[in-house]
């Protein structure tokens, strides 16, 4: 694989942990402003950013699906395979960041 692949893997990755762990604690911030628990929606937002998480580290969905495209139609594989490692890694980042804020808040996210 080129360096500059695996340069994007690393950034995917942490684009996705970041959009889990910054989503959730400034949300919960907009929780405690209005009194309500913000551990409990803190899991909450968690919850619902993680496929949000995945589309924002992967570039947008446009890409993914010509890439898609260029891998089956055009029997490019090196560009469907490409693509399946990023979205694995983009899952990966965004499942750290859950575990992570799991670990935190001391409470299972179902």
């Amino acid at each position: 694989m080129e360096e500059r692949f695996m340069a994007t893997i690393v950034q995917c990755y942490f684009i996705a942990f970041g959009v889990i762990i910054g989503g959730s604690l400034i949300g919960s911030i907009g929780a405690f402003i209005t009194g309500e628990a913000p551990f409990v929606h803190i899991i909450r937002i968690a919850k619902s950013l993680r496929i949000w998480a995945i589309v924002a580290a992967i570039g947008g969905t446009f890409d993914a699906i010509t890439n898609f495209e260029r891998g089956l139609f055009d029997g490019s594989t090196i560009d469907l395979v490409k693509q399946v490692l990023l979205i694995i890694t983009a899952m990966g980042g965004a499942h750290t960041a859950l575990l992570i804020i799991e670990w935190l808040i001391q409470e299972e996210i179902d």
